[in-house]
């Protein structure tokens, strides 16, 4: 299927106005008599074969009922529906839910993530999530419990069918012992039950190999079965939708570089067994925590 030019602001866009029509409860064409159009002209709005004017768009909006938050999102969407590139500036700290994320992550054929020096979402287990959430000088304590299901709402996106994913980790984002001995253990534990799923591939960056190509921080690039690629970078307090083609381009050389210097699905889930193995001998608890055998036996079972 060729891809179609898009932008994330017109998906985006797209969606909401669609979710707020849906919303209303009332069929399209009701919709379309309470805004004075044809039944065609909002469906041909809705394709995208044609645009509208904000006071159209406000009226479309009202008429739905729409909050009035989302509907002030969708009007400030509108006039750069076609623009590339996306810096979404978010205050003091990123909102709960990432949207546009979400949304592309929803569609997207292949996902692939580059950290660092941590773990990024889709791979943490509940503990690690929480204790990185407690360690962030700017979110609020009232807001855990919704950032966590935040959290599993991208790692449900794993199952999406057809979603193919690819983690390169650098090996010292292994051994930071976020939560404590008792979290770090679970973490790598859940890292190789993670590894038994046939659509996620982990590959480890060995700290021997020095400089890299990613030193420049971690990313997420996302491919469609209709729309060209994108990539997304999450900062501090804001995040950056990569669309230029030339833009992507480069993060996919840098893509290319890891998978050339890490190691391959196999040594990667060797390492991880053993990282498991050695930390479970290390319990502060004084106790032996030996890998589960229902793991193990797992993992043996896919190559190990």
């Amino acid at each position: 299927m060729p891809q179609r030019s898009s932008t994330a602001r017109g998906r985006e866009f797209g969606e909401g106005v669609r979710a707020a029509i849906k919303t209303s409860g009332m069929p399209a064409r009701r919709v379309a008599e309470l805004v004075g159009w044809q039944e065609a002209k909002l469906s041909d709005f809705l394709n995208g074969k044609i645009g509208c004017t904000e006071t159209e768009l406000a009226l479309l909006l009202g008429v739905c009922r729409t909050p009035v938050e989302e509907r002030d999102h969708l009007l400030s969407l509108r006039p750069a529906m076609h623009v590339k590139g996306w810096w979404q500036k978010h205050g003091s700290r990123p909102p709960v839910r990432l949207r546009t994320l979400v949304e592309n992550v929803e569609a997207a054929k292949t996902l692939t993530t580059w950290h660092p020096h941590g773990l990024p979402v889709y791979l943490q287990s509940a503990d690690y999530t929480r204790a990185a959430i407690a360690a962030s000088p700017n979110v609020p304590d009232e807001e855990t419990d919704l950032r966590l299901k935040a959290g599993r709402e991208l790692q449900e996106l794993l199952s999406v069918q057809g979603l193919q994913c690819t983690f390169y980790l650098h090996e010292q984002a292994l051994h930071l012992p976020v939560g404590g001995p008792e979290v770090h253990v679970g973490q790598v534990h859940h890292l190789l039950l993670t590894t038994v799923r046939t659509n996620v591939t982990i590959r480890i960056l060995p700290t021997s190999v020095g400089a890299h190509a990613g030193m420049s921080g971690p990313f997420t690039r996302l491919t469609f079965p209709a729309y060209e690629p994108l990539v997304f970078v999450e900062l501090e307090n804001s995040a950056l939708v990569e669309e230029e083609k030339n833009s992507v381009e480069g993060y996919l050389q840098v893509v290319r570089a890891l998978d050339r210097a890490s190691l391959n699905e196999e040594q990667s889930k060797m390492m991880l067994l053993q990282l498991a193995e050695r930390l479970s001998k290390a319990d502060s608890s004084g106790h032996d925590r030996l890998l589960p055998r229902a793991l193990a036996v797992g993992l043996s079972d896919h190559g190990m």
